[in-house]
């Protein structure tokens, strides 16, 4: 027993970045706690069905509904955002920075390979789920990493399932960093991941680079065997730390999942009170250092990009468009129901009995016998309050939609009075500005830098060649394209353009038809390009595979049309002329 005791101490003991990394988490994580119990509040609010599950519970009334007004803005803001994001195909372009890099060819083998990984590795759900954290939390978190899947039939045959570039969300809930840095990026970082031991010996065979995952497995099969004689009173004595949600650390071993603590940034080694810059530490069960190296990126700094929906001054941590509305929420659902209960009173309201009455039953058509001086009166409410109660709540209600940043018209509701259409668009660019703000902010801050750090990472672990698909902008058909690394090893910039097209477009047909239903247009119509025109609203309106703007289209199926109508009548004249042949 003593030697299984001095092993598993052995086993266990932490080095020195394993110490240092699982202290910081806990002291980053523990000052943190107030702002997690908020956003357990809110994450409350937003699926709760009725209100004992709420805030709300501690109220002394009898109904119990919720308005999931903060759910409903909140699926507003994220369908407005996912659809500024990706209006259309043409979300994402490329800015070379020499003349090599500009050329057509070398844009297009870049667009059409970034766009093709976006699709095979589903980057609309990560980018969806990094919006619902965007509006829920406030701040935004996103990785990538290269990715090789394969799997090996029962011939011994592989077959690749996909290979490139990928993009991951990290919860809020699952990093730290310092809070009081310049910026995000000047800060390290902590992230913490869970892995089941599949998930484990998976990534070790998937990528021979990262073998030491097989090393995890044996670690905690060889820790489990030790425990064996132990008791949990006796390893919780030896053992003094626990990790977040999987209660002590004797049921922590026994299970089959396994917490990774990952460091990023600047590291200042402990024993030797060194400065080591950009490295990428791998903690395992809080007491064992599996990886130390370099950040492996070509961009430098940390491949972790942060997106904050309102900025907070001298605090990297940002709030979200929902945080200062769950006290408005909170006031619905008690108005809500102190107007439930209310009703409930004036439909079955308390009655008074004075002196002596014999027992009844209240209801219609019932007899009450009543001695001499007993009386039964019943308690009236005033249903002003109620009515009143209504007005409130919808007033809230519009309220919170305008702090969120939502207006009304974003849901295709009107506002009260007559406009005309360019009086109804320029009130709806005027009301959308912070929603177009807090979009184009997303995009700028996180979604662009995440695209170019999947290709920086396609760029330095691409070998061989990839077949993608791809669709020809000017006819629509499918082509199919063999990318090596030198196709796509070019100077410049992948940036979507999504959200900024999206207002952008809005305001070019806004401003185009204002301006051809002025007498400028007559003016200048004799130096308008029908053919370009065509051309800008076929960009516009992303309908180009449809074919509906050529030049000169309706000219040459006017003459097909034409000439099919007048064959037609030479035939009919023809045969009203033939002779008739004997005998009919």
């Amino acid at each position: 027993m003593t030697t299984k005791v001095l092993e598993l101490k052995q086993v266990l003991a932490q080095d020195g970045p394993a110490g240092y990394v699982s202290t910081t988490w806990d002291t980053y994580n523990g000052q943190r706690r107030g702002k997690l119990e908020q956003w357990g509040e809110l994450r409350n609010y937003l699926f709760a069905t009725d209100t004992t599950t709420t805030s709300n519970s501690t109220l002394p009334w009898k109904n119990t509904t919720t308005l999931p007004k903060l759910c409903q803005i909140r699926d507003n803001l994220h369908s407005n955002y996912i659809s500024a994001l990706f209006p259309n195909d043409k979300w994402l372009s490329w800015e070379a920075y020499d003349e090599e890099s500009a050329t057509h060819q070398k844009a297009h083998a870049v667009t059409s390979y970034m766009l093709n990984k976006a699709r095979q590795s589903d980057l609309y759900s990560v980018i969806s789920k990094a919006l619902y954290d965007y509006i829920d939390y406030g701040n935004a978190f996103l990785t990538a990493k290269f990715v090789s899947k394969s799997k090996k039939m029962e011939d011994g045959t592989v077959v690749p399932e996909y290979i490139g570039p990928q993009a991951v969300r990290i919860s809020p809930e699952n990093i730290v960093f310092n809070p009081l840095a310049p910026s995000f990026d000047e800060s390290w970082k902590i992230v913490r991941s869970q892995y089941g031991l599949g998930e484990l010996l998976r990534m070790a065979q998937d990528n021979p680079e990262e073998s030491f995952w097989k090393d995890v497995v044996d670690r905690r099969e060889k820790i489990r065997n030790l425990m064996g004689g132990l008791s949990v009173d006796d390893f919780n004595k030896m053992v003094a730390y626990e990790v977040d949600g999987f209660g002590n650390m004797y049921e922590y071993f026994m299970g089959s999942v396994v917490e990774v603590l990952e460091f990023y940034g600047d590291f200042l080694d402990p024993e030797t009170n060194e400065l080591r810059n950009d490295r990428l530490i791998t903690i395992v069960d809080r007491s064992v250092t599996v990886r130390d190296e370099q950040i492996p990126t070509w961009l430098g700094g940390t491949p972790i990009y942060h997106a904050g929906w309102r900025q907070r001054p001298d605090n990297v941590w940002c709030m979200g468009p929902l945080d200062n509305l769950v006290g408005l929420q909170y006031r619905i659902d008690h108005l809500e129901n102190l107007k439930a209960d209310a009703m409930d009173l004036t439909v079955h309201p308390p009655i008074a009995i004075i002196g002596d009455v014999e027992a009844f039953t209240w209801g219609p058509s019932e007899e009450i016998h009543l001695d001499e001086g007993g009386k039964v009166e019943v308690l009236n409410q005033n249903l002003n309050y109620i009515i009143q109660t209504n007005q409130d709540i919808q007033l809230l209600e519009n309220k919170m939609e305008l702090y969120a940043g939502a207006p009304r018209e974003a849901m295709g509701i009107r506002t009260p009075g007559e406009k005309t259409a360019f009086e109804v668009q320029t009130l709806n660019n005027a009301a959308g500005r912070i929603f177009q703000e807090k979009v184009t902010s997303f995009e700028l801050q996180l979604l662009e830098p995440v695209l170019n750090a999947m290709f920086e990472t396609a760029r330095r672990n691409l070998d061989g060649f990839d077949l993608i698909r791809t669709v020809d902008a000017e006819f629509g058909t499918q082509e199919f394209m063999s990318i090596t690394r030198e196709d796509i090893t070019s100077n410049g910039k992948i940036r979507p353009v999504g959200a900024r097209h999206f207002a952008q477009q809005a305001q070019d047909l806004q401003n185009l038809v204002g301006i051809f239903n002025s007498p400028i247009g007559q003016i200048i119509s004799p130096h308008v390009s029908s053919v370009q025109m065509a051309e800008f609203l076929s960009n516009e309106l992303n309908i180009r595979g449809y074919k509906i703007f050529q030049p000169n289209v309706a000219v040459r199926e006017q003459q097909v049309t034409q000439g099919l109508a007048n064959q037609a009548q030479e035939d009919l004249q023809a045969s009203r002329t033939a002779p008739v042949p004997e005998g009919m």
